[in-house]
């Protein structure tokens, strides 16, 4: 089996691959790759983003790979991170930014007056762990625990139009949505390479789902 990592110029790569690693098979190759056409030919992707949108879509398509993407969202086992998530969706607010327009909604900035329980600010960006809650079943799940802690860094999430896209939330002074699904694809916000034995188990999940 190969799992392609897409390097486009914006993604975590390293702490990916070396997460992915960790857990997959011996005979797996985990391959970080800027090559449209190692993409095309892997069995499952995975799709980092780090950094901010602009340069991130900018990055997507001077590289080549943005149809390489595509046809990996079309037909293959495919996991977006982070700012990948936010990319497949419609619009971001981040520099006015269009996005793949995989999924219907706009990612957002968190309102800099937002609190917490107690009436304290929040800090923007959400930075640290957070407890995600599983807002619906979905295979990539199995093993984790409704509740487990899962390590963020962001100012922007996406706000779906499509109530059932959402398969996971957090508590960031309102509920926000942190996890989204449909079909062959599969996202969040949070980043799993950092987030210890629920992020290592979210990883093997997607090298045996099978949607």
């Amino acid at each position: 089996m190969k799992i392609a990592i897409v390097d486009y110029g914006s993604g975590n790569l390293r702490s990916v691959s070396k997460a992915i690693e960790k857990i997959a098979p011996i005979s797996t190759q985990v391959l970080v790759t800027g090559d449209p056409e190692e993409v095309l030919k892997a069995d499952r992707v995975v799709f980092p983003g780090q950094g901010a949108m602009p340069d991130c879509m900018k990055n997507l398509r001077t590289t080549g790979m943005e149809e390489a993407v595509r046809d990996a969202i079309r037909n293959k086992p495919f996991f977006a991170v982070c700012v990948g998530e936010q990319m497949l969706f419609e619009h971001s607010e981040e520099g006015d930014t269009p996005g793949l327009g995989i999924f219907p909604g706009d990612v957002v900035r968190f309102a800099s007056d937002r609190v917490d329980q107690t009436g304290a600010r929040l800090k923007v960006p959400q930075m640290g762990w957070n407890q995600v809650t599983q807002t619906r079943e979905h295979p990539m799940w199995n093993g984790i625990t409704n509740g487990a802690w899962f390590y963020f860094v962001h100012s922007y999430y996406a706000k779906p139009t499509e109530a059932d896209l959402t398969v996971g939330t957090t508590f960031y002074g309102e509920e926000v949505t942190v996890a989204v699904a449909r079909d062959n694809v599969f996202a969040t916000q949070f980043h799993p390479e950092k987030s210890a034995a629920a992020g290592l188990a979210l990883y093997q999940n997607f090298l045996t789902w099978n949607p």
